[in-house]
């Protein structure tokens, strides 16, 4: 069967960013509720900024420092207010795909050495078992034409132009490095090709 989305409900709502319209998403792909901000007339557009955001429940709502996720996705919204036109897609796959119990148990084995791909990968999964389908999907549901896509991650890139999705520009989003996230990071950065300046020193 072929995979489909139905944008089942839009409304406005106003953040410390700026105003967005959030769409909420039906699929066939699974049971989960995938959700876009929308700043903006995005509908035939090109080069729309899109940051493709998936759920970290530990770094979006608590604010945990283990990562760097909360705060890409507070810069994310903040760059596309800016812009006056953009779309942030609202993943739900917790922890690169894994959940977030498996997530958690990662973080302890983290606690005990291991880097966070390692310790995805003794709980018997991939380093990242993310998927793009749905984010393609809800682009063009929203007819956007093509992209400058916010991340570090050219993993994502790829897997977006293999959809069918045309990345014209890649923007970095770059968050504050310390010491609660910095092994986090140097791990993204040299196991997982994520483009990110790390400081000499560090």
């Amino acid at each position: 069967m072929k995979a489909s989305i139905e944008d089942k409900v839009q409304t406005r709502i106003p953040t410390k960013h700026g105003e967005f319209i959030l769409h909420y998403y039906t699929n066939s792909l699974d049971d989960k509720e995938h959700v876009a901000f929308v700043k903006g007339e995005v509908a035939g557009k090109d080069d729309v900024p899109v940051r493709i955001h998936s759920e970290c429940f530990t770094g979006d709502v608590l604010g945990s420092r283990r990562c760097d996720c909360g705060a890409q996705l507070d810069m994310a919204l903040d760059l596309i207010n800016k812009a006056g036109c953009g779309v942030l897609i609202y993943l739900r796959q917790e922890g690169r795909g894994i959940g977030l119990l498996k997530k958690l148990q990662a973080y302890n084995l983290q606690d005990q050495g291991l880097d966070t791909v390692d310790a995805n990968i003794k709980l018997g999964h991939l380093a990242d078992e993310r998927q793009y389908d749905i984010a393609a999907l809800i682009l063009n549901s929203l007819q956007v034409h093509s992209i400058s896509l916010i991340t570090n991650n050219p993993l994502k890139i790829d897997e977006l132009n293999k959809l069918g999705i045309q990345v014209n520009k890649r923007i970095a989003i770059e968050t504050r490095i310390h010491h609660d996230n910095l092994d986090y990071l140097k791990t993204k950065v040299e196991r997982m090709r994520h483009l990110l300046s790390m400081p000499d020193n560090k």
